[in-house]
């Protein structure tokens, strides 16, 4: 059975070009949350040459809503975002140094192009579990775009968040090469 690394958020630009697609990993650290509505305002600040809501070198953005924490937890249920939404962004934000992206489904091949050309890593959360991810968050603090409610931008602290390399920084891509795996596997059949 393969290994399953535990990793700090803030060590994830070191160690990305380490990772291959289908390992597994435990998230610890500091991440971001961005959905779409924060990624345009991120945007438009880049465009008016002003800083974004947090450093975005080395940083993980994680693409949550989270749902109002009820009574004694940091955060209410936290699943993953479908994230090719944000992928007219994504490029942008790996050539700012973006260490890492936390969602669920495919990128888009210009994504996967600046992961690579920023040794950069797409990683998968489980979708539909949001309540068990939230189990992994210790702390939320909202840090941009309050009025955003749900997408605002949110600062998490997380402690070992299982997670899957989907896009390596070597090319790989995991929805594709198991697609072909299976198509393979199939016509053996």
């Amino acid at each position: 059975m393969p290994e399953i690394r535990k990793i700090q958020a803030q060590d994830l630009k070191k160690c990305a070009k380490e990772l291959k697609i289908g390992d597994k990993i435990l998230l610890s650290g500091y991440v971001y949350t961005a959905r779409d509505a924060a990624h345009k305002r991120i945007a438009a600040l880049l465009d008016e040459g002003k800083e974004p809501p947090f450093p975005i070198d080395g940083a993980v953005i994680y693409y949550a809503g989270p749902t109002p924490a009820p009574p004694g937890k940091p955060i209410g249920s936290c699943g993953p975002t479908t994230s090719g939404r944000m992928d007219p962004y994504a490029p942008r934000l790996l050539d700012l140094g973006l260490a890492a992206m936390i969602g669920k489904g495919e990128r888009a091949k210009p994504v996967q192009d600046a992961i690579v050309r920023n040794d950069a890593v797409y990683l998968c959360a489980v979708g539909g579990a949001g309540a068990l991810a939230a189990r992994c968050i210790k702390e939320m603090e909202v840090i941009a775009f309050e009025d955003l409610g749900c997408e605002s931008v949110k600062r998490l602290r997380i402690e070992d968040f299982p997670l899957v390399v989907c896009n390596d920084a070597q090319g790989g891509d995991l929805f594709s090469q198991g697609r072909a795996a299976f198509v393979q596997e199939d016509r053996n059949v």
